[in-house]
């Protein structure tokens, strides 16, 4: 007995090697998200987050979230831009999708939307402010100031 509790010491059982696999899956497989770049002449919507935000709590960043079971990123776009402004995007334009390592790891698919339907409501940030295009570096997350520089790289005239 006593040797077979020494050797066994430094393995892990069967089922705690199983959780730490399933726990590294989780954190290397990404989630797939959303972010909308929302233009309004030369400004682009901002969101302080929530300080009870899972992810990123407290970032200024652009509005998004996650994309459900089933849905493709453009169905996941118009649902939260519903969810979060009360808005309804008019047309939408791919910009890029990057990979954002926070507390989880995220695919954000980054669209642009120039036209859309509806009063901006804040259903879920502390706040919402308008920025110029140009200080979008006051973003903090590294892949939405990214996803800024690419809109103007391929969209701004």
């Amino acid at each position: 007995m006593r040797g077979s509790r020494a050797a066994s010491r430094g393995r892990p059982t069967a089922m705690a090697a199983q959780v730490h696999q399933q726990d590294m899956k989780r954190h290397m497989t990404p989630r797939d998200c959303v972010a909308f770049i929302l233009i309004k002449g030369d400004r682009v919507l901002a969101e302080k987050r929530k300080l009870t935000k899972q992810i990123d709590p407290g970032a200024i960043a652009l509005p998004g979230g996650h994309v459900e079971n089933g849905e493709s990123p453009e169905e996941a776009l118009y649902r939260e831009s519903r969810e979060e402004l009360g808005i309804v995007p008019c047309s939408i334009k791919y910009i890029c999708t990057l990979l954002h390592r926070a507390q989880e790891l995220q695919r954000i698919h980054y669209f642009a939307v120039e036209v859309w339907e509806g009063n901006i409501e804040n259903n879920e940030a502390e706040s919402l402010r308008w920025v110029p295009i140009a200080e979008s570096k006051e973003f903090d997350i590294d892949v939405d100031r990214i996803a800024m520089s690419e809109y103007l790289r391929v969209y701004a005239s």
